[in-house]
């Protein structure tokens, strides 16, 4: 599954690239084989492409392989070997762990003078310089400078000759013709070995951007173990792409002003990679949700209706498909429209109108149904079968009669009818809601909670 926070550097980096004239490339790294699957490559593909990151665009790239590039992966490895670069190891874990004293050591460089060749089970290490620093420039942090001293001799190949991710990393970059790198703080600790790497390989390294972690509401580092984080699981909920998209641009960045709301366009017109802020970035699923609920309400009636499509057809929809009427759904779309936050919420809003008998939500049954609901549900039915017009604003005007009659407001007085029409205390305008259900089934349904109560109170 995608990470949102994959999204977010993804979206990052589409955005300068495309402002640049430049190449998004999209690169596999599958050199470990149990971590590679087709399915789960073409989920990347598809999530990217929800979000606007799309194959289709000139300014996309890939995806590429980095098993493809093997061949030139340990080509570069022997390069360094002969250019006195890197050296072989044959040192077991257990044998460092006797010398140092302690297993969470790095290496000591025991075999850098031993003029080691390659045999099998030999590690090739690459030299770091002995004196110095190396200071990586960076668009977000500044320029974080890490003594060599404090740089182990690192394996860049494995006993069996195949290059580790750190080498393969810089060779592909290197090949592509990569010129900056927006990636997750995390990978900042990796970037003063890569960057050795890119100078002993005689060439420029990339222009960096190390981009905030991405935290929750208890300001620890989003985990797919403990948080929801797949883009695709926010999607199913009913979140909008578009919606999705400004949230996470807004993670660590800002257009300036009051301005949030913006679509993406206007987004990558504005965005500066030096703007973004080091600082952790909170995931507010509140504000994300007030996001979506914005982008809701500014669609169009047909591309509602188109949104909320997937959940009101199987398996989605708790109504047989034979009762579902588009025309209905038509009739309350823009009433629904207003009040959703979540696609997934349209639902509950209108399965009143598809469903044979209404499904009540017991909590709202017992807050709506007090000691007045029979007297007031009767009273209804009576003037509804009486209205001489079915619609919306002659039978707020009938029921208001009878809430006078009670001494109720008319607030009050709907709560038992909303329910027992309805099945929920909240939901979408009740007279609207009345019209479009139709005065037979109205009046059914009211008639069978006073027989629900009857039948209560008898027992």
């Amino acid at each position: 599954m995608f990470h949102v926070g994959g999204a977010r550097s993804a979206l990052y980096n589409w955005a300068v690239a495309r402002q640049s004239g430049g190449t998004f490339v999209l690169r596999i790294e599958d050199t470990d084989a149990a971590r590679n699957k087709p399915e789960w490559i073409d989920g990347i593909v598809s999530a990217l492409a929800a979000i606007g990151v799309s194959a289709a665009d000139p300014a996309f790239e890939g995806p590429y392989f980095q098993s493809a590039n093997a061949a030139r992966h340990r080509e570069a490895s022997l390069s360094l070997h002969e250019a006195g670069r890197a050296y072989y190891c044959d040192c077991t874990r257990e044998a460092l762990t006797l010398r140092t004293g302690s297993e969470h050591l790095g290496y000591d460089g025991f075999c850098r003078t031993r003029g080691l060749s390659y045999e099998p089970g030999r590690a090739l290490r690459f030299r770091t310089p002995d004196e110095g620093e190396t200071v990586v420039v960076d668009l977000v942090r500044g320029e974080p400078a890490f003594p060599n001293s404090a740089i182990e001799d690192f394996v860049i190949a494995r006993g069996d000759g195949s290059p580790v991710f750190l080498l393969a990393n810089v060779v592909d970059d290197l090949d592509e013709g990569i010129t900056q790198v927006i990636r997750g703080e995390e990978h900042l600790s990796n970037t003063p070995k890569q960057q050795l790497l890119w100078q002993a390989l005689d060439a420029v390294p990339p222009v960096w951007a190390h981009l905030p972690v991405i935290v929750n509401e208890k300001r620890q580092k989003l985990s797919k173990r403990r948080d929801k984080v797949a883009l695709e699981d926010y999607v199913a909920e009913g979140y909008l792409p578009d919606a999705l998209v400004n949230y996470l641009m807004l993670l660590g960045w800002g257009p300036g002003g009051d301005r949030e709301i913006l679509p993406y366009p206007e987004l990558e017109r504005l965005f500066r990679i030096e703007d973004v802020n080091a600082s952790s970035a909170f995931f507010d699923v509140k504000k994300l949700t007030a996001f979506n609920g914005e982008y809701i309400r500014a669609l169009s009636p047909a591309a509602f209706a188109a949104a909320c499509a997937p959940w009101l057809a199987a398996p989605h929809a708790p109504w047989p498909l034979t009762s579902y009427d588009p025309s209905v759904f038509a009739a309350v779309a823009p009433l629904a429209q207003t009040r959703l936050a979540l696609l997934s919420e349209i639902t509950s809003y209108v399965d009143f109108l598809f469903l044979a008998e209404p499904v009540h939500d017991e909590a709202s049954w017992a807050k709506a149904m007090k000691e007045d609901a029979p007297s007031l549900l009767r009273g209804a039915a009576a003037v509804f079968a009486a209205a001489p017009v079915w619609a919306a604003e002659p039978l707020k005007e009938a029921l208001e009669s009878v809430a006078a009659e009670h001494g109720l407001k008319l607030g009050r007085a709907q709560a038992p009818i909303r329910v027992a029409v309805t099945g929920r205390t909240v939901g979408l305008p009740l007279f609207e809601s009345l019209v479009v259900l139709g005065r037979q089934r109205t009046l059914a349904r009211l008639a069978a909670a006073e027989r629900r109560l009857a039948a209560a109170g008898a027992s």
